[in-house]
């Protein structure tokens, strides 16, 4: 994960606010050719040429996003962009720039506005996209983000949540689920201990795997670019950010057609497996009915199924079944029909509307 370091403290007052945006543009320079026009100006000017534009927003809100208790400065940052590209990725598009807009309360320092700004850089070296603006403004209470992400792609290439679904897609997963849940009930089981004996050390190491989903998030735009390589486009697409049921019933809705999805096909790592008996929770239900995953669920046609049989990042978890069919967990063994509902425990996360 991300470290931590130790810094001084200077107060915002001290260098106003369009001395803290100086500083936040030399910590951007442009990268894209895309990003004609960047920090500093009225609005940011972008040529994505012949590709259509993909925008999507979304906020984190300290208290009910977040908790100081267990979250740095740094991977807020970090976690905030990630959160936002996701939703570009589940368009099938990619993430090109985003704008940062913060409002925050006279008990953060430079220093910590620089940390938050260090872990949104370092997402945006890994993804590989630009900085281009945003707006900064005072809080009465605490810290609010807000992210607006954009993207592009060929309009053919373009995924929604209504698309071309038939009978018999296949219903695909990247990833692993149920991590980022548990790391969540980790971090807060420790905040509550260390509240009750501040000397407390929490050893995290047989969690870390858990933690880190939780903390620092990955967006899979390596998904997105393996479809396009595999020649893939998806029927259907969505991220998972507030638990599998809830997403599934999104496609199922938007396409008018059920799904069947199999418990025994949910990829689940042993670290989600364990820690589940550890809090007495049922493993697949996390899966089901956590959130902040950030993977991609996505249909495609039974013709491509050989183009991804073999790939260790996908797994098929099920099929879309009829027109106006119900929504259906299919149980390991038993084999018994569970009817999918919309539980999502709510790590935080809401849902974005874009």
């Amino acid at each position: 994960m991300l470290e931590d370091k130790k810094v001084s403290k200077t107060s915002l007052s001290e260098i106003g606010e369009f001395g803290l945006i100086e500083q936040i543009k030399e910590g951007f320079p442009i990268r894209l050719e895309t990003s004609i026009k960047g920090i500093g100006d009225d609005a940011a000017v972008l040529d994505y040429g012949n590709e259509k534009t993909v925008v999507s927003t979304d906020m984190l809100v300290e208290g009910v996003n977040f908790s100081w208790s267990y979250m740095p400065l740094r991977h807020l940052g970090y976690k905030a962009v990630v959160t936002a590209i996701s939703d570009i990725l589940a368009m099938n598009a990619i993430p090109k720039q985003i704008l940062v807009s913060l409002a925050l309360s006279n008990r953060f320092t430079l220093e910590a506005v620089d940390e938050i700004y260090n872990g949104m850089k370092y997402a945006c070296d890994k993804y590989e996209i630009d900085i281009v603006g945003g707006d900064t403004t005072s809080s009465v209470n605490g810290l609010v983000i807000n992210m607006t992400a954009l993207g592009s792609a060929k309009a053919e290439k373009i995924s929604y949540r209504k698309g071309d679904v038939k009978e018999n897609d296949l219903l695909v997963l990247s990833g692993d689920l149920g991590a980022a849940f548990l790391g969540l009930q980790v971090l807060e089981r420790e905040a509550q201990v260390t509240k009750v004996n501040p000397d407390n050390q929490p050893d995290l190491e047989q969690y870390s795997y858990l933690v880190e989903r939780q903390l620092k998030p990955e967006a899979r735009l390596d998904i997105v670019k393996l479809l396009a390589e595999m020649e893939i486009v998806p029927t259907a697409m969505i991220d998972v950010s507030d638990g599998l049921s809830s997403e599934v019933i999104h496609l199922s809705k938007e396409n008018n057609i059920g799904f069947n999805i199999y418990e025994e096909k949910i990829p689940l790592d042993p670290a989600v497996i364990r820690t589940a008996e550890e809090f007495q929770i049922n493993p697949i239900t996390c899966a089901l009915s956590g959130g902040e995953d950030f993977e991609l669920l996505f249909t495609i046609k039974q013709e491509d199924f050989e183009k991804i049989k073999a790939n260790p990042y996908l797994t098929v978890i099920g099929h879309a079944t009829a027109t106006g069919a119900e929504n259906y967990l299919i149980t390991k063994g038993s084999e018994q029909m569970i009817p999918l509902t919309a539980q999502g425990w709510g790590t935080g996360e809401e849902e974005s509307e874009d």
